[in-house]
């Protein structure tokens, strides 16, 4: 059974930073794509960054891109989401997820989820 747990969220003022980091269990972690995804309050579920299992090929929403960077360390089962200069619209819960080697945009590509974690961002 695939576990995901993300940690690292909270409340930052505008212009902070924060880092996400996502463990993996139950598979093997480095053979597989991997994702985030936000849910801001009464929205759909959206693509934020993904990033296959050899590191490289890297996709980010236009709207974080050059202020969050996906990362992952294959030998500790962990996925990591660093965002910088945060803003008020970056607020949403924000979720990782596992997919197969073709996983890129869509939340049907992912097969696994985890719990999420709240991000807070004041003005």
């Amino acid at each position: 059974q695939v576990q995901l747990v993300e940690s690292g969220g909270g409340l930052v003022q505008a212009g902070g930073s924060l880092r996400l980091s996502c463990v993996a269990s139950g598979r093997p972690f480095s053979t597989r794509t991997m994702g985030w995804f936000r849910q801001a309050l009464g929205k759909e579920r959206e693509f934020v960054a993904r990033i296959p299992w050899f590191g490289a090929n890297i996709l980010y929403a236009d709207s974080v891109k050059g202020r969050f960077t996906i990362s992952r360390d294959n030998a500790k089962n962990t996925l990591y989401l660093q965002m910088n200069d945060l803003k008020p619209v970056d607020t949403a819960v924000y979720y990782c997820a596992e997919g197969g080697r073709t996983a890129s945009r869509l939340p049907r590509e992912y097969d696994y989820w985890g719990q999420g974690t709240q991000v807070t961002v004041s003005s």
